[in-house]
């Protein structure tokens, strides 16, 4: 099967499979698994074909995942004919059933980011993730974007690879056409299920396939090179805005994620406006778009001093606290949830907030003689307690100690707090009250997974 790519008014012919085989080798590393994401289309059905023969060829572990949305009649016949494929290829095969929650979003908006999160769950450190989408895909999604107003990052559409996590997402037949795909399917005698919504020119892209690209590509039959030369174009502009303002986001950004507001004063509209769509970047949260971006300077980072200003985002809130924007995750409530310790035995905590342990220590701060005055346990909720910080004279609510050792409001029932009794006897690193004070144990809090 030959696939026909034109680039600088040159022809180039490129086997299907070394094209895949191109993109694959760029980024694959020794520990790397090939995950497919298997939909039972066309373009899955032939990436799965692909990544069987790189398997046989490379002795690669591979595995395909599909994920189960529930919207079609025909869902539990698409996920049994995936599994039967997947047993003839001899590649290990994974069902995915999600609940879509719409909250405001579009069907499409809500199945894909089902999709995506249930093909995380199966990533390890190293992987590829391999995706279907094609050049007539590519073209597609530059248009849905022009729709929105989007800038050059939104304009740059999909790019081949992309860093997923501690994975990596590759899309290996981004450069290829719709035409060649189903003509490689029918030659390698591959069947691949029909889903019937890919029909409703209701949902914007299948408008776009149906009654808008024709029409484009009758008139200029080179329109999908010259988007994708436009692409390109865009995320060249992109990574190289990012490669000279990284010093200006770098200066900014704290260890915790949260960048400080005064260096961003000094800065023009423009840049400014830019280093703050760089930060949600690397808390790899959806990109606000210009008008959210100005009330979030304008709302947040300029409020008054006495203020607790918040805008929610579907990634979270924007926050401020001490001087610094902070992009805080939505999170499930702790108040009520309780966990008893004991002594050199680990306590896991809920929301990955990481694990805690109180250990025996020669070094510690903490007196056990003290903590066997009742039972120990461990809460989050601070309300209504009162606590004599060991560098503190007098006692105060807990409420009012978070403020002073600076504390975010909305941390303060993130931390976990030790308890003997009815009795505070520590904020886990914070303080320790001064009726538990020894130095023969220690309460050590492994934030093994940041969560800020």
């Amino acid at each position: 099967m030959l696939v026909v790519m034109t680039f600088c008014n040159k022809t180039v012919f490129m086997d299907l499979y070394q094209n895949f085989l191109s993109v694959i080798q760029q980024y694959v590393q020794p520990n790397s698994r090939l995950v497919i994401a298997l939909s039972g289309g066309v373009d899955s059905r032939v990436l799965l074909a692909l990544a069987t023969k790189y398997q046989n060829e490379f002795h690669r572990p591979c595995l395909a995942v599909h994920v189960h949305h529930g919207l079609s009649s025909n869902a539990d016949q698409w996920a049994d004919q995936c599994r039967q494929w997947c047993l003839e290829e001899g590649i290990s095969f994974y069902l995915e059933q999600v609940r879509l929650e719409k909250k405001g979003k579009s069907v499409e908006e809500s199945a894909r980011e089902a999709r995506y999160q249930a093909l995380e769950a199966h990533l390890n450190c190293g992987d590829l993730l391999l995706t279907g989408q094609h050049r007539d895909d590519q073209v597609e999604t530059f248009l849905l974007a022009l729709k929105r107003g989007s800038g050059p990052k939104g304009l740059s559409s999909m790019a081949k690879y992309t860093p997923y996590g501690k994975a990596k997402l590759v899309r290996p037949m981004l450069d290829v056409r719709r035409v060649d795909i189903e003509d490689y399917a029918y030659k390698h005698n591959l069947h691949w299920v029909e889903d019937e919504s890919n029909q409703d020119t209701r949902f914007d892209r299948n408008f776009l396939r149906h009654k808008v690209l024709p029409t484009l590509n009758e008139r200029w039959p080179h329109f999908a090179q010259s988007v994708q030369r436009s692409t390109e174009l865009c995320a060249e502009q992109e990574a190289l805005l990012d490669e000279l303002l990284s010093e200006h986001l770098n200066r900014a950004l704290y260890q915790d994620g949260s960048i400080e507001i005064a260096v961003l004063l000094n800065m023009s509209p423009l840049m400014r406006s830019r280093i703050l769509r760089m930060w949600f970047g690397t808390q790899q949260a959806k990109m606000p778009n210009r008008d959210v971006l100005i009330k979030i300077w304008l709302e947040v980072a300029l409020s008054r001093n006495d203020a607790n200003p918040m805008i929610s985002l579907p990634d979270g809130q924007v926050r401020r606290f001490d001087g610094r924007l902070y992009l805080v995750k939505q999170w499930q409530d702790l108040s009520y949830w309780q966990h008893d310790i004991q002594f050199d035995v680990v306590v896991a905590l809920p929301e990955n907030l990481g694990e805690l342990k109180l250990q025996h220590s020669d070094t510690g701060a903490l007196s056990k003689v003290a903590l066997a005055g009742a039972p120990l346990s461990v809460i989050f909720q601070p309300q209504g307690l009162s606590a004599t910080p060991s560098d503190r004279g007098h006692s105060r609510k807990l409420k009012k100690l978070f403020q002073e050792y600076g504390i975010p409001s909305w941390m303060r029932r993130r931390v976990p707090i030790l308890m003997c009794g009815d009795q505070v006897v520590a904020v886990a690193g914070v303080f320790i009250d001064s009726d538990f004070v020894g130095q023969d144990c220690e309460l050590v809090w492994d934030k093994s997974v940041p969560d800020v």
